[in-house]
């Protein structure tokens, strides 16, 4: 399924749509440059999934867990170059009985659960997004 967004809304709007069909346990990798929407994307997906609260880019905590109508947790690997199996032992709990989204995936490809879908966002313009998702 591919997309144009036009606004950081349509960006949140698009999210809260792929998230209705998700349960916990299932994995979304979000990939692409800085600034190109994917805290956005996650955003609209935990409105959807009943997460009240603000929804911030977890860069310099790793990661958030946050309470909805299921669990969700949120994690960024920006940091990462790769992921040691240390390193996994603390990652671990947040795939536990929650729906998991990661940003910058890439550094965690030996270790992450298989993702259920992959969501790939890129500038198309200063304004606009091109949205690619795909199941895994």
């Amino acid at each position: 399924m591919e997309l144009r967004s036009s606004s950081a809304e349509e960006t949140e709007a698009f999210g809260a749509r792929i998230a209705g069909g998700l349960i916990p346990g299932d994995v979304v990798t979000v990939s692409g440059d800085l600034g190109s929407g994917k805290t956005t994307f996650v955003r609209g997906a935990c409105r959807a999934l009943g997460v009240e609260g603000p929804v911030t880019s977890p860069t310099f905590t790793i990661g958030h867990r946050y309470s909805g109508v299921v669990p969700v947790a949120h994690l960024d690997l920006y940091r990462f170059a790769g992921v040691s199996s240390a390193e996994w032992g603390d990652l671990e709990p947040y795939f536990t009985d929650a729906v998991c989204f990661v940003e910058w995936p890439e550094a965690g490809v030996d270790v992450l659960p298989r993702a259920r879908l992959a969501v790939t966002l890129s500038h198309v313009d200063v304004v606009s997004r091109h949205i690619e998702v795909r199941e895994c």
